[in-house]
């Protein structure tokens, strides 16, 4: 059964990717979905505890082969330098249980303009905010939430999908926030 983890919103900060990953690793992912902002904190965010964008592209490196990502709005040209997996695509698409996943960090396309249909799902993150819905369309929006910088008192968090499960799972209480089973359109 395929397994993926799916992580946006890192900002650089070793101490939440190195949690994040030792907790995704129980799920035994395939691949690891990245939505964006691997390395900068960006200009209008504080800089994180334990902010080490190197030591961050050491933890992600190994898992190359595994890694899937897209270009955040704080991503550079200058961290694909650190980084040896492609970063910079806008977006990227992925067919898997018969349904298209677009995946973008979500500063630059808005929904209704994607080329989605009723089952398939958009991945994105920029808004730091974790959530799961089915919309008018019947395309699932899910945004995993920020490992680093959570708004609106939120814990950090992540998703993972397997089996035609997805779940977004808190870090610090490793409890299920939010989950839906995709069904087919």
């Amino acid at each position: 059964m395929l397994s993926l983890a799916i992580i946006s919103d890192i900002h650089g900060c070793y101490p939440a990717l190195q949690e994040t990953l030792r907790h995704a690793e129980q799920f035994q992912p395939d691949y690891y979905l990245l939505l964006g902002d691997i390395l900068n904190h960006g200009p209008r965010n504080p800089i994180p505890e334990g902010y080490a964008p190197p030591e961050v592209a050491a933890l992600l490196n190994p898992l190359r082969e595994k890694i899937i990502a897209v270009r955040g709005n704080c991503d550079s040209e200058v961290d694909q330098m650190l980084l040896q997996f492609p970063c910079l695509a806008p977006h990227n698409q992925l067919l898997l249980g018969g349904r298209r996943w677009f995946m973008t960090h979500g500063h630059l396309y808005e929904a209704e303009e994607l080329p989605l249909a009723a089952g398939d799902v958009l991945l994105s993150g920029h808004t730091h905010v974790a959530g799961i819905e089915q919309d008018e369309r019947g395309i699932y929006r899910i945004n995993p939430g920020s490992v680093t910088f959570p708004r609106n008192g939120a814990e950090a968090s992540y998703a993972i999908y397997r089996g035609d499960e997805l779940q977004i799972i808190g870090l610090k209480s490793q409890q299920i926030l939010a989950k839906i089973a995709l069904v087919r359109a």
